[in-house]
This record gives C-alpha cells, structure tokens and sequence, in this order.
C-alpha cells in the first residue's frame, strides 16, 4: 500500500508556497502523481439593503475570481522543482469546503493548512469540514511548514473507527518511519485495557513491518491533544497520526475534543481519518 496520488490544496489570498514544497516531497518520496487544487466564490451579498447587481458586475466579478485561481496556479507552479513532470492543477468557483472534499475522489492523500484564527469559507476550506467529508487521509499542515521527515511517528490511538481506519491509511508513512510511538490517554483505572489495546495494534502494526517503539498508557493531566504535543516534541517527532472526530462534531465543539483541539493549535504535521 502506498499513496499513488497526493493532492494539495493552494489558498487563493495567503502564501502556501511552503505548503506546496511539502506536498511535493511527500510525491517525491511516494513516487506519486501531485494535483493541485483551489476554489473560491464571492462573499453573500448582504440580506438586508438595496442591492441591484447588473450582468456587467457579475461578469466583472467572475473574472476576478478567475484571475485569482489563476494566480493560484501560478504559485502552485512555481512552487514545486521545475523537473517534477507528474502535476496537475484544477480550481473551480466553489466554496473551497465542498470542492476539496468533491476533489478528494482523485487522491489518496489530502494535503490542507491548519487555519488562522476563524478562516474565510470562501476563500480558505475549513480543514475540520474536509476531515468529515473527504473520505480519505487529511494530513493538516501548520503554517510556514515546507517539509516532512515522518522519521518519528506519534500515534493517538483510542479504540474507535476513527482510529482502526486511520492506522490503516498511516501505513504509507509508518512503514518508512525509523520508530513509531503509540498512545492511548487513560484514566489510572482504564491502564490495563490501554495496554491491551495497545498490544494488539503494535502487533498489527509489526505484520505490515511497521517498527513499532513505546506503547504509553499516559495520564494527561492537561488534554490529551496537548499531551499528544507534548510526547512528540519530547520525541523529536514532525507527525501525529490519530483519529478524528469519535464523537459528532458538533459534541467535540461543544464539550472540547482532540481534534478540535489538534486543528486549532498543534505545531506539529496531524494526519487525520474519519
């Protein structure tokens, strides 16, 4: 098993130039086919107040989100070693959320950049809504970041779908990686299933030569994302592999979760399954 196609996607009003190189050496390293991908619309018009658009203006502002997707591109291009034969771009007047996810059927790999603050739905996709909706790997990318060993490999395992799929779709990774950590947050009570359950994925993991290192039962006595952070900093490991969203996504936001937690702050390259 391996990623045949990696897909990135390229944010029309901010710098995704690294995030691109990052992309592109994943593609090295898997022997993959690179899509770019952008998508954007016009904000609303406003509900309220006298707004009477011309057909001039709509085409006017066509071409302007045209031109943008078009810059888009260009960056993409530019981007990536101009020997690299195996790319491809598309874009379309969409919200970037609904057209990541419908591009998603083209990859094996989504490539996405973990958001600022509250990003712009038509400008910038919600990296939590393409984990719900892509059906496929998301690995979301902090900003700036231009590369990704995955030497080092922490996974966050807890024993749902989420996390029975995303092992699997990690393998790519975890089978180049030089150790691979696995972690379970538990209370003390629970730390004998958390062993167990760890036991059976190290071994999973051994059958797919898979070179699985310490299996850690932890205690966090802050969240678990932060603890998840904290082992790979402490591990020097640049991938955290873990399930998303256990619960619906409207209980994670409303009752806190990892995910929520993870995509809102890791420093760290996540990569994400639901």
């Amino acid at each position: 098993m391996s990623y045949a196609t990696v897909m990135v996607h390229v944010d029309v009003d901010s710098a995704t130039d690294a995030r691109v190189r990052l992309a592109a050496g994943l593609a090295d390293r898997f022997a993959a086919h690179l899509i770019g991908t952008s998508a954007c619309v016009l904000p609303p018009y406003p509900a309220e107040g006298a707004y009477f658009v011309t057909r001039e203006v709509a085409e006017q502002e066509r071409r302007d989100i045209t031109a943008l997707l078009a810059r888009a591109e260009m960056s993409f291009r530019a981007a990536i070693p101009p020997d690299r034969s195996r790319i491809e771009w598309r874009s379309e007047i969409e919200l970037p959320d609904v057209s990541l996810a419908t591009q998603a059927r083209a990859a094996d790999l989504v490539i996405v950049g973990r958001p600022h603050g509250r990003p712009d739905p038509t400008r910038t996709p919600d990296a939590g809504g393409v984990v719900l909706r892509a059906g496929r790997p998301v690995l979301v990318v902090p900003p700036g970041m231009s590369s990704l060993s995955g030497e080092r490999v922490i996974v966050g395992w807890k024993d749902t779908r989420e996390a029975r799929r995303v092992v699997r779709d990690a393998l790519p990774f975890l089978r180049r990686a030089a150790a691979v950590t696995l972690v379970e947050a538990c209370d003390p009570q629970s730390e004998d299933d958390g062993q167990r359950h760890l036991e059976d994925v190290a071994q999973y993991l051994a059958r797919h030569d898979v070179p699985v290192g310490p299996m850690i039962a932890s205690h966090p006595t802050t969240g678990a994302a932060d603890e998840l952070v904290r082992l790979a900093k402490a591990d020097g490991a640049d991938l955290i592999v873990t399930g998303a969203y256990g619960h619906s996504r409207l209980g994670e936001w409303a009752f806190g979760g990892v995910t929520r937690d993870l995509l809102a702050s890791s420093p760290i390259c996540c990569l994400f399954s639901h």
